[in-house]
Order: C-alpha cells, then sequence, then structure tokens
C-alpha cells in the first residue's frame, strides 16, 4: 500500500514539475524585410525586425548570426519580459560588393523553446541611380 501511495504521489509531483515549464516566446510582426532597389552609390542599407515576447518567462537573445560579413545587427542585451517587446536591427552594407539581388539570413538564438529563429533581408543593389519617383 505504501509503495503504491509513493508510487501516485511519485507521478503527481512529476506531472506537476513539467506543466510548471514555462517558457519565453519570440514572435516577430515580420520575418522578412525586402530593401527595394537601391543604387551602389548608396550602399548602406538599414532595417528593423520588432518582436514581442509572447511566452511565460523572461525572453533572452543569446546570439545573432548573419550569413556574411556584409551584414551586422544590433541586438538587445538584457531580458525582455513577458508581454515585452524590443527591435533587432540589422545594417546591410554593400560597399564592394558586385550589383545584383541578394536575401540574407540572419539566425537568432534564444532561451525559448525552439531556440533557433531566422528572418530574412532581400533586395537589389543596382549601379544605375534610382530616381525618387521609382522608389
Amino acid at each position: 500500500m505504501k509503495i503504491r501511495l509513493i508510487l501516485l504521489l511519485s507521478l503527481v509531483l512529476c506531472a506537476m514539475g513539467m506543466e510548471a515549464k514555462k517558457y519565453p516566446e519570440i514572435k516577430f510582426e515580420r520575418v522578412m524585410v525586402d530593401l527595394g532597389t537601391f543604387c551602389m552609390d548608396d550602399p548602406v542599407q538599414k532595417c528593423v525586425f520588432k518582436f514581442t515576447n509572447v511566452g511565460k518567462a523572461k525572453l533572452v537573445i543569446n546570439a545573432v548570426r548573419v550569413t556574411c560579413g556584409c551584414t551586422s545587427v544590433d541586438y538587445p542585451k538584457d531580458f525582455i519580459a513577458p508581454g515585452g517587446s524590443g527591435e533587432i536591427v540589422v545594417t546591410y552594407d554593400g560597399s564592394g560588393k558586385m550589383p545584383g539581388r541578394f536575401k540574407k539570413s540572419i539566425a537568432i538564438q534564444t532561451n525559448s523553446k525552439e531556440e533557433l529563429t531566422r528572418v530574412y533581408i532581400q533586395g537589389d543593389m543596382t549601379d544605375v541611380p534610382v530616381s525618387k519617383k521609382a522608389q
């Protein structure tokens, strides 16, 4: 009888422990930003990825990795509370690059259940100045 009671208690405590684990969850307003067409005379382009922690625990961005040295990022280093929001600023620098279409991936590593999230930038750098009307 004691063994059954101990086993039942163990199962209940184990189930409560699994249920009690709360995770943060990062949700982006958008995961793709099109920088459009721009001239190689103005090769530096910036965009912002806004996000919210829709989870039930503090969110931490552990690392942000880019696929190319032409892309850099600035991101919050502090905790993001549940319901809180933040921004990841991405800068593309096409200096010294050949004109043409590009697509870059940015990998965001967090402490959420799905540790890795990707966002993307794309655009078209031309060697011909883009008129103000065409934009």
